[in-house]
């Protein structure tokens, strides 16, 4: 394990802290549209991952317990006694191991586009994706990538934002990229995640073929205390998407909480 990095942050909103965790090669700024809708109800607080945007890059490779370091240490740096949290994809993950860890410190989760519960084959397919951007670079990936975050109608309407997400991954050191896609990739929270007591929400696009409804369903069964919601016509990028749906779903399940 390393030491634990000093990770940007943005701070907006008023009452109860909400902290997002965004996933591989993205920025905190992917959480704007949804947090513009829940600051009038939450501290909203969004950060960049190790080695991410403004956040320092890390000293060699890292693992899924250096990103809960580095959450935890956001939390103490910010004086939040308990918070909150979504994360999305590699977030997702991040936000239940943190939750094994802290339990007290963590107020509810949102597992948002994540993955557990994978087959043999599921398995094999994720790890091909990142051994053949090794092979062929991330840049030259990139297009296959997209395909699996945005519906092609999204796409075609909306470039600049596709741009703006493909200039994240570009900016993004292929290093860092690559060590957190292996975290994604190696991750399995089955054998853990009936420990995992807080309130959850587990959310995932209908489409999304590496974090499916399938997975999510085991997901949501597997949590003692869960609520289950898929998106219908959105596949991975959902808060890019469809913040608004996205935000409506949250605000819904942190009203009961």
């Amino acid at each position: 394990m390393t030491s634990a990095i000093e990770c940007a942050c943005s701070v907006e909103g008023k009452g109860p802290a909400l902290i997002f965790i965004h996933g591989i090669g993205a920025r905190r700024a992917v959480w704007t549209d949804v947090i513009s809708r829940l600051k009038g109800d939450f501290t909203c607080i969004s950060y960049d991952l190790r080695g991410h945007g403004e956040s320092p890059m890390p000293n060699g490779l890292f693992g899924l317990d250096d990103l809960v370091e580095d959450l935890e240490a956001l939390r103490s740096r910010l004086n939040v006694e308990s918070a909150h949290f979504a994360g999305h994809s590699l977030g997702g993950m991040i936000g239940p191991a943190y939750a094994l860890r802290f339990p007290d410190r963590v107020k509810s989760l949102g597992l948002l586009s994540t993955a557990a519960f994978r087959t043999d084959d599921d398995s094999s397919k994720v790890k091909d994706v990142v051994e053949t951007m090794r092979k062929i670079g991330v840049a030259q990936s990139l297009d296959t990538l997209v395909a699996r975050w945005f519906t092609d109608e999204f796409a075609a309407a909306n470039p600049d934002i596709i741009e703006r997400r493909k200039r994240q991954v570009l900016d993004t050191d292929e290093s860092v990229f690559l060590n957190v896609f292996d975290i994604y990739a190696e991750t399995e929270m089955s054998p853990w995640l009936h420990q995992v007591h807080a309130p959850s929400l587990v959310m995932t696009g209908e489409l999304d073929g590496g974090c499916s409804p399938r997975l999510n369903i085991q997901i949501a069964h597997a949590l003692p205390n869960s609520e289950l919601v898929i998106l219908d016509t959105l596949k991975h990028a959902i808060m890019l998407e469809a913040p608004d749906r996205v935000a409506d779903a949250m605000l819904s399940f942190l009203k009961q909480r």
